[in-house]
């Protein structure tokens, strides 16, 4: 599997299969409540099931602090492990003992959500912000870098939560990231999200 797909890049998965009558349409939930949503959210820990570009699916446990950190930690036989902290992405390999893969955070569409403010009504952020019976849907993209690629954002309503993204690349390729119940407001120590110290601890 591609790691590197998932931030810079979904398989996008229905909600939910709708009845063969018209949908009933819920509200859309507006750009400055999903903005105050996402700001308001400091830790983050979940289960998640991943859906790569080639159609394989991964498991395991995400950590995310913001700004600007997130962990997953992958089921075996993966293995691997993906971190985001000090402005950087590395991926590493859980099967070989090889120096990580490293990119700038910046160059991702996760970096949208992680950013310390996040304002989905900045001019030509959204591109899309749609409304079915169950979900709201905001695709984005980082308006100075539109190349980097865009993710779509599935939030539930009443109480709103985050639900999934679908991370879309430059090339096209998708990956789409299905979260499980959320653990809020833990703590989290940084050495969770340091790349050198995790370098350290494999030796590279």
């Amino acid at each position: 599997m591609n790691r590197r797909t998932l931030f810079l890049a979904p398989l996008a998965i229905p909600v939910a299969l709708l009845a063969m009558s018209a949908p009933v349409q819920a509200e859309k939930l507006s750009l400055g409540t999903l903005s105050k949503y996402l700001n308001g959210l400091t830790t983050v820990e979940a289960d998640f099931t991943q859906v790569n570009s080639d159609g394989t699916v991964s498991t395991g446990r995400i950590f995310i602090k913001r700004p600007g950190r997130v962990r997953f930690e992958y089921n075996p036989p993966d293995k691997a492990l993906v971190l985001a902290g000090g402005q950087q992405v590395a991926i590493f390999d859980g099967k070989s003992n090889v120096p990580p893969e490293q990119y700038p955070l910046k160059r991702t569409p996760l970096n949208l959500i992680l950013a310390a403010n996040v304002n989905l009504g900045k001019a030509k952020m959204v591109v899309g912000h749609t409304a079915d019976a169950t979900t709201t849907r905001v695709k984005a993209q980082d308006p100075e870098n539109p190349e980097y690629g865009t993710i779509e954002l599935v939030f539930s309503a009443d109480p709103v939560e985050l639900r999934q993204w679908v991370i879309t690349d430059d090339l096209g390729s998708q990956t789409t990231v299905i979260l499980g119940e959320m653990k809020k407001g833990g703590s989290m120590g940084e050495a969770m999200f340091s790349i050198t110290r995790e370098k350290e601890k494999r030796g590279l």
